[in-house]
């Protein structure tokens, strides 16, 4: 009796400590001083590029904040309190430089205390708005910059639950925004008693789906839905006036036409889909007047549940409605001639049309391209880029084309977006005259902006661009010891532009250059965010898998470390890339002269902890020609694995016997596919992963193949599969509410139950309210307590002596 009484306390204090809940942790100092260090300000400038604004950014908000209401509908989260998004980064504090005397001035009247988002400048500069957050309503701001004061605008509760809440009109006075139509009302009461079972039905269509979170569930969610997402839409004058503006609805989306006499409106329709989010939805696209009234329907799209499988699908019939911004009033739009169907062969996938308002003539055609259209930057009446791109074989190409006379095509660039080596840039933009971003065109010339990726690391550039010849000009190269690249060009004359400036040492900061000139000018004066960590040594290492695949990663080594003091306990940190080329996966990424961030969830507190920290670490997966990277996707993995860890051992830096990996998302996958395949890692970390790919049957990260076309690849890749052979330690941490499409968190808790079947060592942290990424500080904090923990505990402990002299993947 004594034994059977003894072996029920021990199994109660067993059990209970199996499901002990601890209150939230914070990590050592050394750590917790780097979170709570002060954000570099945000930065924008006006249109006419006389203003620098610098918003200075929130810290991360209390788990208190995180936990209020939030409503989960049709793919949006919402603060029903507010008619807010629920979940939103705000800046907090304000400054406006002006270009003419440098000098920093502070604005009057700013709410308190300030929550500022969706920040916008008004088309003649003189003015900027934005949306401030309250707990119980949302009010619309306007910032004058000549008098420096702010002021309230809006005379109902905005609505930003969805889409974009307001939008400047051409005349620089008027703004229409979104209100609420039922901000004085209560919201529908949950029915205790159903009405009846909910039904889906399918007669036999194809409609595969991602895994879609957040969708609606029951008649309840869409009365929900309606009651948030409706609203009325008003046009506020800043001389105080304010009228309704069309009928109330659930607007997906509202643009005023550049001249700002008409407005293009996307309402989404009924019947909504339990299958895919609100963006899916049927939607009636419409042009009004200003005074609400109908002057053209454009288009009815239908609900999109049943777009075929691939990365370049699309629905059939019209999609992409848009307004020219170098005219006063035409718009633009796409047409798939495959049925949106990437696996039907045709000459051509897309067709774009044009209809000049007021859209009594019929649409002309403006561009057919072979792969799938992308988008247009507008220049003016006679240039303006086209681009199409096809995924399968990473291809991206650039025409350029006379809007006036559309059989007139000719193509820019012509490349690989996987060939960063060789990526042209992007065309300036800045605001014309009608407030509308286009193209910067200077003596039949664009100028063109890129990371300047070469085998020395990223060298960002500024280059000129000849629209009749084609012929390119490098007009500045960033050089070493500097990590520079263009912001903003100021005046395409005088060829004067704004750069963001760092080294290994300084932290970022903003500058005016001139071409034809060396010495810069100081636009800003940031202060070191973390000196603690300036003698911090950093190093791109650069290095060969067995296949020859060419590699690299950043090395961090703590500080005062010298190479005589022996190897470091190490930290892998990494997320895999997919390649068709060798030599594609083996480029250069990222520069070796990049400022040291610290990213409140990234790998980097623990070189102050005493570790070699190996981030970035090139995981590339490759497929050539006809192959699919995921075909090999286990084996490249462990080889890719073995490189870094022969490499990091043979600069005498890492301590074979005690090396940690780890990775967010696809990062964590990776994490549990390597502890489960080979040998080479003490412990791993993985933070809101997917294990078990038959749970996102359609489709997965680069996976454009279904579960029932290439089963044995979604088998042979989920690590749930090989929970048997997962012996050392891993700590799974997983956010409650993750939004992330395939990573609910029941991945998380199925691989814990997997391998704690097996009587493997694993720990499951689910952190209440947190998504996909992780914001309040106490879950950021307890985070990094769970992690310094297990890698004191399981890395860093004693090493394992003798060495192992050779590290097989497993059977």
């Amino acid at each position: 009796m004594k034994n059977h009484l003894t072996l029920i306390i021990l199994f109660v204090v067993i059990s209970t400590k199996a499901q002990d809940n601890l209150q939230y942790q914070t990590p050592p100092d050394v750590i917790t001083k780097l979170v709570d260090a002060p954000l570099t300000p945000a930065v924008l400038f006006s249109p006419d590029k006389s203003v620098m604004v610098m918003l200075y950014r929130s810290d991360l908000p209390s788990i208190e904040e995180l936990s209020r209401p939030e409503l989960r509908l049709a793919g949006l989260r919402i603060n029903p309190d507010n008619f807010g998004q629920s979940r939103n980064n705000f800046f907090v504090g304000i400054k406006v430089k002006r270009l003419s005397d440098k000098n920093d001035y502070d604005i009057a009247s700013l709410p308190v205390p300030m929550q500022m988002s969706s920040v916008a400048f008004s088309p003649d500069s003189k003015k900027f708005s934005f949306i401030q957050t309250f707990p119980d309503h949302l009010e619309l701001w306007v910032v004058d910059l000549t008098a420096l004061v702010a002021r309230k605008i809006s005379s109902h509760q905005v609505n930003a639950t969805i889409g974009v809440s307001y939008s400047w009109l051409a005349n620089s006075t008027d703004i229409l925004y979104q209100a609420s139509v039922n901000e004085k009302r209560q919201a529908p009461l949950k029915p205790r008693i159903p009405i009846g079972p909910v039904i889906d039905e399918n007669l036999g269509k194809k409609a595969p789906a991602v895994t879609y979170q957040d969708l609606l569930k029951n008649p309840y969610d869409e009365s929900l839905f309606d009651f948030y997402c409706s609203s009325q839409l008003l046009l506020v004058s800043l001389a105080g006036t304010e009228k309704s503006f069309g009928p109330p609805g659930v607007y997906a989306s509202f643009s005023p036409s550049p001249d700002g006499k008409l407005v293009l409106t996307k309402v989404i329709q009924r019947p909504y889909s339990y299958l895919v989010p609100a963006f899916s939805f049927p939607t009636s696209v419409q042009v009004m007047d200003l005074n609400g009234n109908l002057q053209k329907k454009i288009a009815d799209i239908p609900l999109a549940d049943n777009v075929p499988l691939g990365f370049n699908a699309t629905i059939k019939g019209p999609r992409s409605h848009a307004w020219r911004s170098d005219q006063p009033a035409t718009l633009y739009w796409a047409e798939a001639q495959d049925g949106g169907d990437p696996k039907t062969k045709t000459d051509i996938r897309d067709k774009v049309f044009q209809w000049i308002s007021p859209f009594s003539s019929t649409p002309s055609l403006l561009i057919s391209t072979p792969l799938r259209f992308s988008g247009i930057t507008w220049g003016n009446d006679k240039a303006a880029w086209v681009y199409e791109n096809w995924r399968q074989d990473r291809k991206e190409r650039v025409y350029q084309i006379d809007p006036s006379n559309p059989s007139s095509k000719k193509t820019v660039f012509d490349f690989s977006t996987e060939d960063v080596y060789n990526d042209p840039g992007n065309v300036v933009t800045s605001f014309n005259g009608f407030g509308r971003l286009a193209m910067v065109i200077h003596n039949n010339s664009v100028f063109l902006t890129g990371n300047g990726s070469s085998p020395e690391g990223d060298l960002p550039f500024l280059d000129k661009l000849d629209l009749t010849t084609g012929n390119k000009t490098r007009v500045w190269r960033c050089e070493a010891p500097y990590y520079e690249s263009v912001v903003s060009v100021l005046d395409p004359k005088k060829l004067s532009f704004v750069t963001s400036r760092e080294s290994l040492s300084e932290n970022p900061n903003f500058f005016i250059r001139t071409a034809d000139m060396k010495s810069v000018i100081a636009l800003t004066h940031f202060p070191h965010p973390y000196p603690q960590i300036k003698e911090v040594k950093k190093q791109v290492l650069k290095y060969k898998r067995e296949d020859g695949v060419e590699m690299t990663a950043d090395l961090y080594l703590p500080p005062n470390y010298k190479k005589e003091d022996g190897p470091l306990p190490t930290l892998v940190w990494a997320y895999p890339a997919e390649f068709k080329t060798k030599a594609a996966a083996g480029q250069v990424k990222g520069s070796p002269y990049t400022f040291t961030r610290v990213n409140p969830l990234g790998p980097l507190f623990w070189v102050m902890r005493g570790y070699a920290v190996l981030d970035n670490a090139s995981m590339p997966i490759v497929g050539e020609g006809k192959e699919e990277p995921n075909d090999t996707y286990v084996q490249q993995l462990v080889s890719n694995a073995k490189a870094i860890v022969d490499y990091g051992v043979s600069l005498g830096v890492v301590d074979r016997n005690r090396i940690g990996v780890g990775g967010h998302s696809y990062g964590a996958f990776m994490t549990m596919n390597l502890l489960a395949h080979c040998d080479y890692f003490k412990a791993g970390i993985a933070r809101s992963g997917a294990y078990n790919r038959t749970l996102t049957p359609f489709g997965f990260q680069n996976e454009e193949r279904s579960y029932w076309e290439a089963p044995e690849v979604y088998y042979n890749m989920s690590p749930f599969s090989y929970a048997n052979k997962i012996n050392e330690p891993v700590l799974m941490i997983h956010g409650e509410a993750d939004n992330n499409t395939g990573t609910f968190p029941i991945q998380s808790e199925r691989m814990y139950n997997a391998i704690k079947g097996h009587g493997g060592t694993a720990r499951f942290v689910l952190l209440p309210y947190e998504s996909h990424g992780y914001r309040a500080r106490e879950s950021v904090l307890h985070t990094l307590w769970e992690m310094d923990n297990w890698l004191e505990k399981y890395v860093k402990g004693t090493p394992v002596l003798p060495e192992k002299t050779k590290l097989e993947m497993k059977n």
